[in-house]
């Protein structure tokens, strides 16, 4: 038997600002709860598979996007379609994401696949974007205008600190990079579909929730 466990890339940390990008095997260093309850789910499980025989993949996955996208993607992809202007036209950052039609092609195959026993992956798209790439992206696929305004990101992460928003500032000034080499050399795992591809997905998807 095996057991494919959807982990968080939180089990390795909030950032790669400055960093090169996690690996499965790089030691720990969350200090986030959730981030904490599954790194602990992930110990229980793999100490279970010792005792049972059972075998365990864990998968953690950054950002997942998808039709039926709810939390910070939607608001994003709300606000763009409103042609709210945003001060985002100048983030450098680099973030990896995680399409939900490839995150469910590699679960599949880690069920399946015999070198997955008893592994850990991370997953990405392997397309790493910046945050006003993504923005400028998600108005491509809504086919409007991204209305990005060039603003200082220094300048920026020195008024969400003022209000008690540096977690906020982070998320999106930040970057948090995932290195999915391991699912591509050890299972031969590739992408099955891009993000401009998902994206126009999950952008028709909400249309459709919001004009029924």
């Amino acid at each position: 038997k095996r057991f494919v466990f959807i982990s968080s890339i939180k089990v390795n940390g909030e950032t790669t600002t400055g960093k090169p990008p996690f690996l499965p095997s790089d030691t720990y260093i969350t200090t986030d709860p959730y981030g904490l309850s599954k790194l602990e789910a992930e110990q229980g499980l793999f100490k279970l598979a010792q005792e049972t025989g059972m075998e365990v993949v864990v998968i953690r996955p950054p950002l997942i996007y998808g039709s039926n996208v709810k939390a910070n993607f939607r608001k994003l992809i709300e606000t763009v379609d409103k042609g709210v202007p945003l001060p985002l036209g100048a983030v450098h950052n680099q973030r990896s994401l995680v399409a939900l039609d490839n995150l469910v092609d590699f679960i599949m195959l880690c069920a399946e696949h015999p070198k997955a026993a008893n592994e850990t992956f991370l997953i990405s798209d392997d397309d790493d974007v910046s945050t006003t790439l993504l923005l400028q992206r998600i108005a491509k696929a809504l086919d409007k205008p991204s209305r990005l305004i060039p603003v200082p990101v220094g300048l920026m992460r020195f008024t969400a600190r003022l209000v008690g928003k540096a977690d906020v500032a982070e998320r999106l000034f930040g970057s948090l990079q995932v290195n999915s080499s391991k699912a591509q050399t050890l299972l031969g795992w590739q992408p099955v579909i891009s993000m401009d591809q998902q994206l126009k997905k999950t952008v028709e998807a909400y249309k459709h929730e919001t004009t029924v």
